[in-house]
């Protein structure tokens, strides 16, 4: 295992937020996100999103970073070391789960953000007047997958493999900035379309009676859970590269604030575009549902785009190439995770490491595509409804009962000294995991 203290590591505050932020804004909050919001009731669905949050989804947040600080070593070091000598064991094998769901997701992951960048390159070639390879490029198929699945695997990796500081901090000071800028610019354009208003409307505008509905605050549950990207270890390898006690608390509650912006916002796109559609004609919803689910932005959207001409052609290379960026900044965080694990355990250099692990994502990807009908919805549903939240069970229940030594929520000392830390201990031991069982029980079964 190598020192801690020639380890790579994020030079800035900010560059921490940013990369960290990055990892948590993905597909799951411009796309999942809005899709959730439509289906279950607007604005309600969001009231309830926001509850959540900060009722579960932040302080399993708060576990996974502090693990990953505290043992500043990769997330399978850093479950081993939180475990103690007795159930060091159980630590190294969660460690090592977390690393395959962190395979699990990559193998789809890296599929759908090839949609992504073949959506937004094909609205580039319908500009420049090629239309029959824009038509192949926006159209579902095995060669298409075949052939971006690789690509996104290899951007990840040119990322990846320049390190912590080089590669993953600076390009995620420059994505970051760059999505939310385009994401203010497509809101401003769609809210001055006709129809937007309605869809405004219903996103911001609750209805109350509707937040008492199981399935509404089932659906919000799992999605504040799982927008936050936690359970597969990128977080711990993350809080790992910042020296200890830097204020752990206030960079774990930016990054929520941040993600939960993102998603937001990403409602004040997507839900008025879908009315706008509607109101050009489109059918868009079906006894309060929306047709096709998640796939709407490859079937709705790029009609409604097309539909309004040259300047339509722009804002879907716009959109496409947003949620593009918001793939790579996730599956960079993702890969990171093998590859700190190789580095320091297996003794690999970070060339060696990216190489064998993307690799293996390229094999899991290729393994999904060729089986696509049995395997893709089969492997979101283990990762998302099962390998995820169990983990993040495992996280709480590693920092508020076995994690004993130099674990401040169970020092005496720091517990006397502050009763906010108190507070949060027994947050963290006894509500959050009952919390996070119900959602687990609920979406799972």
């Amino acid at each position: 295992m190598s020192d801690s203290s020639t380890r790579d590591s994020f030079h800035s505050r900010l560059g921490f937020v940013l990369a960290a932020a990055g990892a948590a804004i993905g597909l799951g909050n411009i796309w999942g996100f809005p899709t959730q919001a439509a289906n279950n009731g607007g604005g309600a669905f969001l009231v309830v999103y926001l509850i959540v949050t900060v009722l579960l989804a932040l302080p399993a947040l708060y576990a996974e970073v502090t693990i990953g600080n505290q043992a500043q070593t990769n997330p399978v070091s850093a479950l081993t070391k939180a475990c103690g000598d007795k159930l060091s064991k159980l630590g190294h094998g969660a460690g090592i789960i977390g690393i395959i769901g962190a395979l699990m997701m990559l193998s789809f992951y890296t599929i759908v953000a090839g949609w992504m960048l073949a959506h937004a390159l094909a609205a580039v070639f319908e500009l420049i007047g090629l239309q029959q390879i824009s038509l192949w490029l926006s159209t579902s198929s095995t060669l298409r997958n075949l052939l971006f699945t690789p690509i996104f695997i290899v951007l990840s990796a040119a990322i990846v493999f320049q390190g912590v500081h080089s590669g993953i901090e600076r390009w995620s000071a420059r994505l970051m900035p760059l999505l939310l800028i385009m994401m203010l610019g497509l809101i401003i354009y769609m809210l001055q379309q006709e129809g937007a208003q309605a869809g405004l409307a219903l996103y911001l505008v609750p209805d109350f009676s509707q937040i008492t509905e199981p399935t509404l605050v089932i659906s919000a549950m799992g999605q504040a859970f799982f927008s936050l990207a936690i359970g597969v270890g990128a977080m711990m390898a993350y809080g790992s590269y910042i020296p200890k006690g830097k204020g752990i608390g206030k960079l774990v509650l930016s990054i929520t604030l941040l993600d939960t912006f993102i998603a937001f916002i990403a409602g004040l796109l997507i839900i008025p575009a879908l009315f706008v559609a509607q109101h050009n004609g489109q059918t868009v919803f079906i006894d309060g549902n929306l047709v096709g689910g998640g796939q709407l932005i490859f079937s709705i959207l790029p009609t409604l785009f097309n539909e309004m001409g040259t300047m339509g052609l722009v804002v879907s290379l716009l959109f496409f190439s947003l949620l593009s960026i918001a793939a790579l900044t996730s599956t960079i965080s993702t890969t990171e995770v093998p590859v700190a694990y190789l580095i320091e355990d297996k003794s690999m250099s970070r060339k060696q490491a990216t190489y064998f692990t993307s690799g293996i994502v390229f094999i899991a990807s290729l393994l999904v595509i060729i089986f696509f009908e049995p395997l893709f919805e089969l492997v979101i549903q283990l990762l998302t409804t099962i390998l995820q939240p169990l983990m993040s069970l495992f996280y709480f229940i590693v920092i508020g009962w076995l994690w004993q030594r130099g674990n401040k929520l169970t020092d005496l000392a720091e517990l006397n000294n502050k009763t906010s830390l108190k507070l949060l201990g027994f947050y963290l031991r006894f509500i959050c995991p009952v919390l996070l069982m119900i959602v687990f029980v609920n979406v799972a079964f």
